[in-house]
C-alpha cells in the first residue's frame, strides 16, 4: 500500500468508522471539560482527536449534501411526509412537545438537585405549557385544518387566557431572579444545555410562526404561540444562569438591571401574546356566531 492510499484512508475513512470517531471524540471532549485539567495528557489527546475528526466530517460534507439530496427525491417515506401537510404539521407539534416535556423534566432533576422550590415552580410552568401543546395536537391528530374552525379558536382562546393567567407566576419568577432570594451556581455544561435548548427553541419557534401561519389553523397558530413564549421564558432563565456562572464580577445592581429590564420585556412580550390570542379568537367566533 503506497504513501497515496494511506492518506486518502485517513482522510477519507469509511463512514461507519467516522461516526464511531465522532461519538468517542464528544465522550472524550465533554469528560475532558468536566473532570480533568487542560494539561492532561488525555486532554491533549482528546482535542487532537476532536480536531481530525472535524476535518474528517468537513471533508464529508459534499458526500453529505448529495445523500441528503437523493434522501430528499427517493426515499418513500420523506416523500409522503413533503406531501401530506397535517402528517408534517403533526409531527412539528409532537417534536415541540416533546422538546419542551424533556426541558421541564430538566428543571425538575434540577429541583431535585438543588432541592428548591424555585425549580419545582419552573418545571411546573413548562410542564403546563406542554400539556397545553398536547391539547391542541390532540385536536389537530383527529382534524384538518379549518375542519372545524369554532373549536379551534375556543382552544385558542382557552390557551391565551391560560397564559395570561401564568404570566402572573411568570411575574413572581421575575422577583425571585432580581432580588437573589436564592442563587445557584450552575456547572459550565449545564448552562451551556440551557443555552442550546433556549436558542434551539426559539429558532423554530420563529421559524415555524411563519412557516405554518399560511395554513389558516387556529389550533396550529396557538401551538406556536405557546412555542415562542416558552422559548422567551426560557431566555430569562439562560440569563439569570449565565449571570451566575460566568458573570461573578458584575455588581449586583447590574445584575438587577439586566435581569429586571429583561424580566419586564419577557412580561410584556407573553402578555402581549396572549391579549392578542384573547381578542383575536373572540373576534372571530362572535362573527362566526353571527353568521350562524
Amino acid at each position: 500500500m503506497d504513501w497515496k492510499e494511506i492518506g486518502k484512508r485517513m482522510l477519507f475513512p469509511h463512514p461507519a468508522l467516522l461516526i464511531l470517531l465522532s461519538v468517542v471524540a464528544i465522550v472524550l471532549l465533554a469528560y475532558s471539560f468536566v473532570a480533568l485539567d487542560e494539561a492532561d495528557p488525555l486532554s491533549i489527546v482528546t482535542y487532537v482527536l476532536s480536531f481530525y475528526t472535524l476535518v474528517l466530517v468537513c471533508l464529508r460534507i459534499p458526500d453529505i449534501i448529495r445523500w441528503v439530496q437523493r434522501f430528499r427525491q427517493e426515499n418513500r417515506y420523506y416523500l409522503l411526509y413533503k406531501n401530506d401537510v397535517q402528517l408534517r404539521i403533526n409531527i412539528s407539534l409532537y417534536g415541540s412537545f416533546g422538546f419542551n416535556a424533556v426541558y421541564a423534566v430538566f428543571q425538575l432533576c434540577l429541583g431535585l438537585w438543588h432541592r428548591s422550590a424555585w425549580f419545582y415552580a419552573m418545571a411546573g410552568y413548562y410542564l403546563l405549557l406542554a400539556l397545553m401543546r398536547l391539547t391542541l395536537v390532540r385536536h389537530t391528530r383527529q382534524h384538518t385544518p379549518g375542519e372545524n374552525t369554532i373549536i379551534e379558536w375556543r382552544k385558542y382562546r382557552f390557551c391565551g387566557i391560560l397564559l395570561l393567567v401564568m404570566n402572573l407566576a411568570l411575574a413572581v419568577f421575575t422577583l425571585y431572579f432580581v432580588f437573589r432570594i436564592r442563587t445557584f451556581l450552575h456547572h459550565e455544561i449545564t448552562t451551556i444545555a440551557m443555552a442550546a435548548y433556549t436558542f434551539t427553541a426559539l429558532t423554530l419557534a420563529i421559524i415555524n410562526a411563519v412557516r405554518y401561519k399560511k395554513y389558516g389553523s387556529p389550533a396550529y397558530s396557538a401551538a406556536k404561540a405557546i412555542s415562542l413564549v416558552s422559548a422567551t421564558v426560557s431566555m430569562l432563565t439562560l440569563e439569570n444562569a449565565m449571570l451566575t456562572a460566568f458573570g461573578q464580577e458584575s455588581s449586583e445592581m447590574f445584575r438587577q438591571i439586566i435581569l429586571g429590564a429583561s424580566g419586564i420585556v419577557v412580561i410584556l412580550v407573553v402578555q402581549g401574546i396572549a391579549l392578542h390570542m384573547i381578542v383575536n379568537a373572540c373576534k372571530k367566533l362572535k362573527v362566526n356566531k353571527s353568521q350562524t
